[in-house]
């Protein structure tokens, strides 16, 4: 049994972790024959709740070896460096970035690799030689000449921790209002790139369009950002927006008492946090921001999930009572050794009641889920409630989130989030729920995360036009 929970991830039932990757080739040797294998194959893994198509591109590289990148075609094209071994007929795909593989023999003509994907568990994959991979359309991907300036910047958080950033300022004087925009979960690049999506582009190509400068910036440890992401919880990360803040109150054409926060999924929990702690934030804006603690959205995010994608309900019901008691253990625990035992704890029984020759893949997956939860993104955030933070904010507070919406589910999530801020006695915030929009703001048909890379439109006009409209509105340029 794994951990059936995706907040990490932002897509359920996908293989790799969305967002996270940076396309490069990994060298291996290559054996007489190995040229055999050079192409583009291609091939479709069929998942529990899904099918996911994926490709394997490989070339040649400068030298006597082979280089190689398995890409998930249902995930926008995301790449996964690969390591390459061939033993005569057979190819060896590692993948260490997902902790998977890829064991294949070519055929005699050359045409089909014949194999097995192993992630958690094994699953058959043949794949055929094709031709180039399909390319992706984006339409809203904005294209020059830009009617703005930007200006890639560096911004000084925390020791050790440098963020590289584009700064758009809208045409004219100013000085403007401005925003700074926080990714979501995972590392993610200043666009917040996934699944073949660059939602920030295209947010802070709209605003600077509207008289609205915005600064986005690479995740610390993420592309040209320097620190370790993986080390970081959203408290860390919360600490790079508030050095963001700053920055962008110092920057010419920059209105210093008119800059604000926008957060989008985990960056919706994060832009509470620092507005709660700063007076340099004049306002939040909140894409399907969390208002409900941690383990709570995680256990209805999971549920949705698996509810839509067929799992049976009894299936359904026996992976929260599961997950339930793994997020009590981590919320329990005193340190990582404590939390790692209840965790086992947790796990024992039901190991012991598989069959046997079912134990070992079990104790595989209990390993896969224990990393997963001793994170230390996981263990704050299991135990977080947004409501305090919430409850201590008095600027202007715009939450928005979409009907179709499995990951932060609108109703429960936006009712919280009023309801902390009522009690706060903020006058002046608005909640709102788009009908047929997804988790990434989508005009979509299910909601489930296996759309997203589907999908052409990358973040609806429809939302797009409820921002610029509330922040120029209390804040615009003419604003004093």
């Amino acid at each position: 049994m794994t951990l059936n929970s995706t907040y990490r991830t932002r897509a359920a039932g996908l293989l790799v972790a969305l967002g996270s990757f940076v396309p490069h080739f990994a060298m291996a040797q290559r054996p007489s024959g190995a040229e055999r294998f050079v192409g583009n194959w291609t091939g479709t893994l069929s998942l529990p709740a899904a099918r996911l198509r994926l490709a394997l591109a490989v070339a040649r590289d400068a030298g006597a070896g082979l280089t190689g990148e398995m890409v998930s075609l249902d995930q926008g094209n995301a790449k996964i460096p690969a390591q390459l071994t061939i033993r005569g007929d057979t190819l060896v795909v590692t993948m260490p970035m997902i902790q998977g593989s890829y064991t294949a023999v070519i055929t005699t003509m050359s045409d089909t690799l014949r194999g097995t994907f192993t992630q958690g568990a094994a699953m058959p994959l043949d794949m055929t030689r094709g031709a180039a991979l399909p390319v992706i359309k984006r339409p809203q991907e904005p294209v020059a000449p830009f009617p703005y300036q930007a200006r890639d910047v560096s911004i000084e958080s925390v020791a050790g921790v440098r963020l590289a950033g584009t700064l758009l300022l809208p045409a004219g004087n100013g000085p403007f209002p401005a925003v700074v925009l926080v990714t979501g979960s995972g590392p993610q690049d200043r666009n917040e790139e996934l699944v073949g999506h660059k939602p920030f582009l295209v947010i802070a190509d709209y605003l600077a369009r509207h008289g609205i400068a915005s600064l986005r910036y690479d995740d610390r440890g993420t592309a040209q950002s320097t620190g370790n992401f993986a080390a970081g919880t959203s408290a860390d990360f919360a600490n790079d927006a508030e050095s963001a803040v700053r920055f962008l109150r110092r920057q010419p054409g920059i209105a210093p008492g008119r800059v604000g926060i926008m957060g989008h999924s985990e960056g919706g929990m994060i832009a509470p946090l620092v507005a709660a702690r700063s007076k340099d934030v004049a306002f939040i804006v909140l894409l399907a921001g969390p208002g409900i603690p941690g383990d709570s959205l995680l256990l209805l995010q999971s549920a949705l999930i698996s509810t839509a994608g067929g799992m049976p309900p009894a299936m359904v019901k026996r992976i929260s009572d599961i997950n339930r008691q793994l997020y009590d253990a981590i919320k329990a625990a005193r340190d990582s050794a404590d939390a790692a035992e209840r965790v086992a704890e947790v796990y024992r029984p039901i190991l012991a009641s598989q069959p046997a020759d079912e134990q070992a893949l079990g104790s595989s997956q209990l390993a896969a889920a224990t990393t997963q939860l001793m994170t230390p993104w996981m263990r704050f955030f299991i135990p977080y409630d947004p409501q305090p933070a919430l409850r201590r904010i008095r600027v202007p507070v715009l939450a928005i989130g979409g009907s179709l919406d499995l990951q932060v589910p609108p109703n429960e999530n936006l009712s919280a989030i009023g309801a902390a801020l009522k009690s706060a006695g903020n006058t002046d915030y608005r909640t709102v729920i788009l009908p047929g929009l997804n988790h990434l703001f989508q005009a979509a048909t299910t909601g489930m995360p296996t759309e997203y890379a589907t999908i052409s439109e990358t973040f609806s006009p429809v939302a797009l036009d409820i921002i610029g409209v509330w922040i120029n509105e209390r804040f615009g340029k003419q604003k004093k």
